[in-house]
């Protein structure tokens, strides 16, 4: 029974059985007619039309020849992959050439010969597609076709059937726009129909009991014309909100950090701001102190009241150093990133438990390591804003009119502004930095 429909007022159900008889695949095989003869099989239901047939991925591959010598498989999920998503050891999740995130590919090194492994389909739905219209064809049913393959899960443990190939199946029901029962608004209920599916046949299908092909009979509403196969579940790598692990993120976020110079209108949220603050001040700091302050500027007014006391301060600087008007006039433009930005926050040193000494040098020194754990901070800053997708520029010019920043936002006299951080979303992408290689800047001894 569908869902949808309830003989005798019965609760709704569906049926699902495996189907026995299927032989050893080979390359070049044609599967539509191991399938079709398999599934009329003798003592089984045979297909009718509203049915879904789930096929082990493997079957496929074997029948199309994705099968490679491979001594060493680690070189063919070289060849699998597009996108290292996580490594632990020898372990990788990668995304491959199909778009799916998967440990190692996808590739296969069990059901198959001795120094063969398994790649999956090139094109699953495609495949879907062949093996639907060729049934069609065949015995005049009109089903849908799920190729199915064994993947973990995210946050949870253990392995599940998914569906990576589709034809004839509504792999996603979006509910959105509708209503559960108490009447409440359904606003991001999308039901992944294909995947459950896939794990309702490997109930029966099972591992290791050669078993690759299911039924499933019981949800015609789910069968139907949709032509966007299982690709329709891959997440845009703009959606996606998990799309690195840890170790790979910490260094993508690094390498994502860069200086923007222009911005949109959007405002800024504060709380993404003080997220930032919260991931700044783990940097680690002198004498187990806590050095650094962060003065959050979000009023048009703080903002402006501090640009414009700076800027005759600068001014007046550039005039005692003897700058033509014009060439004044020049220099002060480059602080325009700041006036400019929807948002400013002005990093601040503090040297609260900060040591003396008796001498100069070992007091510069101190200084230095106060410095050393503010800079640190900001730049944790500046990596957190842009795991916010939030873009900055940080720009020294506090640093020059200390007295001016303090006098203006009322700071303690112990507050030394370190320069100044524009927040914003960026209005472009930022230019692709040059590369650099890493070798250069090493020195071992």
């Amino acid at each position: 029974m569908s869902a949808e429909t309830r003989a005798g007022g019965g609760a709704p159900g569906y049926r699902v059985w495996a189907v026995p008889g299927i032989p050893e695949v080979q390359a070049g095989d044609d599967l539509v007619k191991v399938l079709a003869a398999a599934v009329m099989g003798e003592g089984l239901p045979g297909l009718a039309d509203g049915d879904v047939l789930l096929v082990t991925s493997k079957i496929v591959s074997k029948a199309e020849g994705r099968i490679v010598r491979a001594g060493d498989r680690e070189a063919a999920i070289d060849a699998e992959t597009v996108r290292v998503v996580a490594r632990r050891g020898t372990l990788r999740i990668v995304e491959n050439r199909q778009g799916l995130v998967m440990a190692a590919a996808g590739v296969d090194a069990s059901n198959t010969a001795a120094g063969t492994v398994l790649l999956l389909p090139e094109d699953p739905d495609a495949s879907a597609r062949v093996l639907r219209e060729g049934l069609r064809e065949a015995l005049g049913v009109d089903v849908g076709v799920v190729v199915t393959d064994t993947s973990g899960r995210p946050w949870r443990s253990g392995l599940t059937d998914i569906a990576i190939g589709a034809a004839g199946v509504r792999v996603l029901d979006d509910l959105r726009g509708g209503v559960d029962a108490h009447g409440n608004p359904l606003s991001a209920t999308v039901v992944a129909t294909a995947d459950e599916l896939a794990a309702a046949g490997d109930l029966v299908k099972g591992k290791v009991s050669g078993l690759p092909v299911a039924v499933v009979r019981g949800l015609p509403h789910v069968v139907g014309e949709d032509g966007s196969g299982a690709r329709a579940f891959v997440r845009s790598a703009a959606d996606d909100m998990f799309r690195l692990g840890t170790s790979e993120a910490v260094r993508e976020a690094v390498t994502l950090r860069r200086t923007v110079r222009e911005f949109t209108d959007e405002p800024v949220d504060g709380a993404a701001v003080r997220r930032a603050v919260a991931a700044a001040i783990t940097a680690p700091a002198p004498h187990h102190t806590t050095p650094w302050r962060f003065v959050l500027l979000e009023s048009a007014e703080a903002r402006v009241r501090l640009l414009d006391a700076m800027r005759e301060a600068w001014i007046a600087d550039l005039r005692g150093d003897g700058f033509s008007e014009e060439s004044i006039a020049k220099r002060v433009r480059r602080g325009d990133v700041l006036r400019n930005a929807p948002y400013l926050v002005v990093p601040c040193l503090v040297m609260d438990g900060s040591h003396t000494y008796r001498d100069a040098r070992r007091n510069a020194s101190e200084r230095e390591m106060f410095v050393v754990a503010a800079g640190a901070a900001v730049q944790n800053f500046l990596v957190a804003l842009a795991g916010e997708r939030l873009g900055s520029a940080w720009i020294s010019s506090t640093m020059f009119c200390r007295d001016v920043v303090r006098e203006v936002l009322a700071l303690p006299e112990g507050w030394d502004p370190m320069g100044a951080v524009a927040v914003g979303h960026a209005a472009a992408p930022p230019r692709e930095r040059p590369a650099r290689v890493a070798s250069s800047f090493i020195s071992v001894r």
